[in-house]
């Protein structure tokens, strides 16, 4: 998610969490939650939490941070672990082979970043970016198999069109849960579109194709995710092609749809039953951009099948380490204020209708 522009986000749930620039500690922050208008059940369904965060990669500063991976993250992952699933978008090739692409912006990493990613909590990244193959389909086999020999799964890139398109498919207190990956950026995505007798991405550009991707992983799953790379950098409102895309998503069956690429925050809400984050900003991040250094962990509850509960946990990228660190206070204040506020270019809602 790199080429350049400006913005910032919205979204209908507050927080205050640990920590300011000065790893605090993290605790169980106050919230301040979006819900659907309707009652549960009379039943007790399954409750879990599902994480989101922007773009992570390990170059420059953020390299250095993989001397040692379990602690990579920083404290931000007692935020990410806490989660019955987490999800990010890797936004490199994990290799060091390849040719680099003909782009302005290259980045990869060495193989720990996987060690780094499930040390964190993390649980399946997005590979559906405008970087995965920075080092051609040399380097995205690589990621590929690195990611397999971590265990770590991996979405939204693959050896064939298939397999970019497949979805991530587990089973969280008896409810089914399919992730999947697509970019909805431009460059490069004619040669890197992945097909039937070559690697590639998944781009949301093939419609038909994504939308059956959705409504098959529907078929199979009480729940579909579906994580995008898309929008214009630095811009905090979401594009007339991106609230389109998304709406195609909810119709297919998508309970979720969240993305990343602006660098800065995008606000988030409900469209009719599906919740909508259009922008989660950088993460774990190679450079110190004041202006796009609010960033935060999305944590979305589910109630069984049905999403129940959104809430944003803000953090702040160490301007030293690149590392995401939980705040509180003012700062807490400010980054959640900004976040809602988001919100009111999306046309989305507050509530589920």
């Amino acid at each position: 998610m790199y080429i350049f522009g400006r913005a910032i986000v919205a979204v209908a749930a507050l927080v205050a969490v640990g920590g300011c620039t000065a790893a605090p500690a993290v605790g169980a922050p106050p919230v301040v939650s979006v819900s659907p208008s309707s009652s549960p059940p009379p039943s007790s369904p399954a409750v879990l939490t599902l994480a989101f965060a922007g773009d992570v990669h390990f170059t420059e500063r953020t390299l250095t941070l993989l001397r040692d991976p379990q602690t990579a993250f920083g404290p931000v992952s007692r935020v990410l672990s806490r989660a019955d699933v987490t999800m990010v978008n890797l936004e490199s090739a994990v290799t060091t082979r390849g040719t680099p692409e003909p782009k302005r912006f290259h980045f990869r990493a060495p193989k720990g970043a996987f060690t780094a990613l499930a040390a964190a909590g993390i649980d399946v990244v997005s590979l559906a970016n405008n970087h995965a193959l920075d080092y051609g389909r040399v380097g995205l086999a690589d990621t590929l198999a690195y990611a397999s020999a971590a265990g770590m799964p991996v979405v939204g890139a693959g050896a064939t069109v298939t397999e970019a398109y497949r979805p991530w498919i587990t089973t969280v207190k008896g409810v089914r849960i399919a992730f999947l990956g697509l970019s909805q950026i431009a460059e490069l995505s004619g040669p890197w579109a992945a097909r039937s007798d070559r690697s590639g991405i998944a781009y949301a550009f093939d419609a038909q194709r994504a939308t059956a991707a959705v409504k098959a992983a529907r078929a199979r799953a009480d729940v579909v995710v579906v994580y995008l790379h898309w929008g214009q950098e630095y811009n905090q409102c979401p594009t007339a092609q991106m609230k389109a895309f998304a709406r195609r998503m909810a119709d297919a069956g998508a309970a979720i749809v969240v993305g990343t690429h602006a660098h800065v925050l995008l606000g988030s809400g409900w469209l009719g039953r599906t919740y909508v984050a259009y922008g989660l900003s950088n993460f774990l991040w190679w450079y110190n951009d004041a202006g796009s250094n609010d960033t935060g962990v999305l944590e979305i509850t589910l109630r069984g099948a049905r999403v129940a509960n959104a809430r944003f946990v803000p953090a702040y990228i160490d301007r030293t380490t690149g590392q995401p660190r939980p705040v509180s206070g003012r700062e807490a204040d400010r980054i959640s204020q900004k976040y809602a506020d988001l919100r009111r270019c999306t046309g989305l809602s507050s509530r589920a209708t």
